[in-house]
């Protein structure tokens, strides 16, 4: 496994995502790396991401899922095109489509681990299945359509970083 997070190669006009932006103080931050033909993502949560007492927050969940996957995206689109992460022109994913399966109440405390794996990737869009663990207990599973970033959604974003209103 490699020492950067596919997240620590995006460009920083566009690390700002409340789930996986490295610049995002306030956020969660998540890292993800190649385990093999799997991209894999560990996760803590906090006691205030709490659902009901012992039990984290669905949104959370998705989130994590969320995230994981446009980061899968990018790596694997790399990947295909036989570059390195972070190599010009950079590759980032939005999400197009986000569908989640609560498969049991995911226990507060213990790490949460993501498994992802490309299931379709064209130069445009890329799919990513995931499966949420903790303990070893499958607790979610969530597919991601993740699209390449329109070049208008980053017109304003580096502003909107340093100068936030």
């Amino acid at each position: 496994m490699s020492d950067r997070a596919f997240q620590d190669y995006y460009p920083d006009d566009v690390a700002c995502c409340f789930g996986c932006g490295r610049l995002n103080e306030d956020g969660h931050r998540i890292k993800s790396y190649w385990d093999g033909e799997e991209s894999v993502c560990t996760f803590v949560p906090a006691p205030h991401h709490t659902a009901i007492p012992g039990y984290v927050y669905g949104g959370l969940i998705a989130s994590l899922i969320d995230c994981h996957g446009t980061g899968t995206a990018a790596a694997a689109s790399y990947r295909a095109e036989g570059r390195e992460m972070g190599s010009a022109p950079d590759l980032r994913f939005v999400t197009a489509s986000l569908h989640v399966d609560y498969k049991r109440p995911t226990p507060l405390g213990p790490p949460i681990e993501l498994r992802g794996r490309v299931k379709e990737l064209t130069n445009r869009k890329v799919i990513v299945e995931e499966d949420l663990f903790v303990e070893g207990r499958l607790c979610a599973t969530g597919t991601v359509v993740a699209v390449r970033m329109p070049d208008h959604l980053r017109k304003d974003t580096d502003n909107a970083i340093h100068n936030p209103k």
